[in-house]
């Protein structure tokens, strides 16, 4: 049964298991078909005939490894010509625990590759359609990590705060092109992240972790109320307003054309 009238169909990365599995029930829920990207083909399908047995949306999905080349081009092209998609999830992504001096140099490129790279890839595919129609969303699956890098290990936070990063610019460069832009930052989210990560959830106190269910739901709840930043568990969204105040305070003195004064470095203008 179809739960809600048709809303355009929503792309979601990274959809076979955890948060993303839970936005493509969501996103069914609300009335969106899908087209769901994932390596694990198995997942992938039994979600996708689940969905669709209880919301009646369609169920596209596509078996693919973003990190490779010629799978992420199919799912560029996708996005480039796929008219319906109204919606791009970019969820996918792979994080470390462990400090950067105990890491594989090698993982933390990987890591690079599809956090960064993929989702900027994905990403610019889709934004001329959206343009073009005059609309369409992004969601960008970040992490508090990105404003809080000391906390894991940094190339993942570092990564994220890419994230956080080209979010800001592109709610600012697409503010008048009827896109809508939300970065989400999850804290502590009982998903299999922690197991691949090297350090299983369980090891974590319980009283950070939060469910994926509750996570998404909040996160949606945040894009219903026109949230550009999303911090599920931020009790005041006071405080992410009073730190993007002290940001913008920074803004008119970050490039000037002299030292600031207490480096006592400055030099008399020639005659």
């Amino acid at each position: 049964m179809t739960l809600s009238s048709g809303r355009g169909t929503a792309l979601i990365t990274g959809a076979s298991s955890g948060i993303g599995a839970i936005y493509a029930d969501r996103l069914a829920r609300r009335g969106h078909d899908l087209i769901l990207v994932a390596r694990n083909g198995d997942r992938l399908r039994a979600l996708a005939k689940r969905i669709t047995d209880d919301t009646g949306r369609s169920v596209q999905t596509i078996i693919a490894d973003l990190t490779n080349a010629a799978d992420l081009a199919g799912i560029e092209k996708v996005l480039r010509t796929d008219a319906s998609i109204a919606m791009l999830v970019n969820n996918a992504g792979v994080g470390a625990a462990a400090p950067l001096l105990q890491s594989d140099i090698g993982k933390m490129a990987d890591m690079i590759t599809l956090n960064v790279g993929v989702l900027t890839r994905l990403t610019y595919a889709a934004v001329p359609g959206f343009v073009a129609r005059g609309t369409g969303t992004i969601v960008n699956i970040a992490s508090v990590v990105a404003i809080a890098p000391e906390r894991l290990n940094g190339v993942y936070g570092g990564s994220k705060a890419f994230v956080l990063a080209f979010s800001q610019s592109l709610r600012h460069e697409l503010a008048d092109k009827g896109i809508r832009v939300q970065a989400v930052l999850p804290g502590a989210t009982a998903t299999e992240f922690w197991e691949i990560a090297g350090n299983p959830v369980e090891n974590l106190p319980q009283a950070i972790v939060m469910s994926a269910d509750d996570l998404v739901d909040a996160a949606l709840a945040g894009l219903d109320q026109g949230e550009f930043v999303t911090i599920p568990s931020l009790p005041d969204i006071a405080d992410w307003n009073a730190f993007e105040t002290a940001r913008q305070k920074l803004m008119p003195n970050l490039s000037r054309a002299a030292p600031a004064a207490r480096y006592g470095i400055g030099r008399e203008k020639a005659a």
